[in-house]
């Protein structure tokens, strides 16, 4: 990594107008992607299997698949702040109607559908509003700082809905998802900078910009990211219970979390890098998956957690700097939408493949990741490619 001279790190970022109200609106916004699983998990094992229950999860996260690109979309052309207060309110309802819990299964599964449906593209959105925040030369550290931050989600998340089911039953969860991503939603769109941006005017294609060839080989392999990030939960759960220990496997994820974010707020102090980076990365990914495979005691496995999650913030900063100069015009929102999509696809893959090796073998549950790694590595060599 090559470290700048010029103060273009955090907390230069930080002090640029806007900054600090635009990223706390958002973070507050994006909450539910993080608690709402659980939040749906636990309202609805209180009358149906765990299997049933967790087609709630799925509905949810197949609706925020499908839906993040459409919205984009939306504010590729128009602008940010309608298309974020309507899908906002369109999830908010979907919770609602979950949490009402008057009507049948399919009731319930169609509320979590439009709750996923309605998940406002507040990522893509955040990050296409960067070069607007900061000088050039810090938009690479404002993109890493963002996705450090992210970290941050997945810890208070599932915090916020077991909070909530403790002080007031189950549906409390989903009740405290729709009223957070409301007001983060809110207090987003109404910041100026938020209100000023808009779409770049240019002929488009339906296909958006997965029309190029490049930026599709990228989805790829973040998708393969994805799938690696997405085995870990599973094969330290595996772990966990190999130790007699469930709740071990929440504490070493959250020490990957914190890997990522102090990898993300020490990449705010590299040089910008274009595509030629990613290989490079990648392979740094994918290598810090490789010591999980000793599966030594707690103790130690509380640092290589952390190791695993040091590259990931360096190579989704490069991955979204990359597809913001592979996107074409009016399409950057979008991109950004993908990306994020790929990830989650990517993610939720890696869970279920995750599952049957780690019955089969603990460490083949491990070795998934490296697995996952080297596909990533190769997608992103050629997407590197002039």
């Amino acid at each position: 990594m090559s470290i700048s001279a010029a103060p273009a790190g955090a907390r230069a970022v930080l002090r640029a107008p806007h900054v600090r109200t635009v990223l706390l609106a958002a973070q507050v916004g994006r909450i539910p992607q993080a608690s709402a699983p659980l939040a749906l998990l636990l309202f609805g094992r209180q009358t149906l299997s765990l299997a049933t229950a967790g087609l709630l999860v799925a509905g949810y996260t197949a609706g925020m698949a499908a839906g993040t690109p459409l919205l984009a979309r939306a504010v590729d052309r128009r602008s940010q702040p309608p298309v974020v207060l309507f899908a906002s309110l369109l999830s908010a309802a979907g919770f609602l109607l979950v949490a009402a819990g008057t009507g049948g299964t399919g009731v319930l599964l169609a509320g979590a559908v439009v709750a996923g449906l309605g998940t406002p593209p507040l990522e893509a959105c955040l990050r296409v509003l960067w070069p607007a925040m900061v000088p050039p030369a810090a938009v690479a550290a404002a993109y890493a700082l963002d996705i450090a931050f992210q970290e941050v989600i997945f810890v208070v998340g599932p915090l916020v809905t077991l909070a909530a089911v403790a002080l007031a039953g189950p549906a409390a969860g989903l009740i405290a998802a729709a009223v957070l991503q409301l007001a983060g939603s809110a207090v987003y769109a109404r910041t100026p900078v938020a209100r000023r941006w808009r779409g770049e005017t240019a002929a488009r294609h339906w296909s958006g910009p997965l029309r190029v060839p490049q930026f599709v080989l990228l989805s790829g392999g973040i998708a393969c990211v994805g799938a690696a990030v997405g085995s870990l939960p599973v094969a330290l759960t595996g772990y966990a219970e190999a130790l007699s220990d469930r709740s071990l496997s929440g504490w070493l994820l959250a020490c990957q979390a914190v890997g990522a974010l102090i990898g993300g707020l020490l990449y705010t102090r590299a040089r910008r890098g274009g595509r030629r980076r990613l290989p490079l990365i990648t392979i740094a990914f994918a290598a810090g998956y490789l010591p999980l495979l000793l599966m030594p005691g707690a103790v130690a496995m509380a640092p290589l957690t952390a190791l695993c999650g040091l590259a990931l913030p360096p190579l989704l900063t490069v991955a979204f700097l990359s597809a913001d100069a592979l996107a074409p015009a009016g399409t950057v929102v979008e991109a950004f939408a993908w990306i994020a999509t790929a990830f989650a696809i990517g993610s939720a893959a890696g869970s279920a493949l995750t599952g049957p090796l780690v019955d089969s073998g603990l460490r083949l549950g491990f070795g998934f990741a490296p697995v996952a790694g080297l596909l990533a590595i190769l997608l992103m060599s050629a997407a590197a490619r002039k």
